[in-house]
């Protein structure tokens, strides 16, 4: 039993000192934030606001776009139909 004991000293105290080093790095640092439930997007909700106004615009931009491909596509097709001698 004793040498089981002896054994177990040396590791539990090279563990230990390697988590302590590892909770004061970074790495642990951010693994605590983590359990605490913070979140880095937490901090800017204001900025939920901006995104969204920046997505209705980008939405407005794309049915523009959308608007014009089908104009140009009609005149394609109308010259394609005048070369072809088709009536309108």
């Amino acid at each position: 039993m004793i040498p089981a004991l002896a054994l177990m000293i040396p590791i539990v105290a090279v563990g230990g000192f390697f988590l302590w080093m590892i909770s004061l790095s970074p790495v642990g640092k951010a693994y605590a934030e983590k359990l605490r439930g913070k979140t880095a997007q937490s901090a800017g909700t204001g900025d939920n606001e901006q995104v969204l106004e920046e997505l209705e615009q980008l939405r407005h931009e794309v049915a523009e776009l959308s608007e014009r491909m089908d104009f140009a596509e009609r005149l394609l097709a109308k010259g394609r139909e005048q070369r072809q001698g088709l009536p309108s």
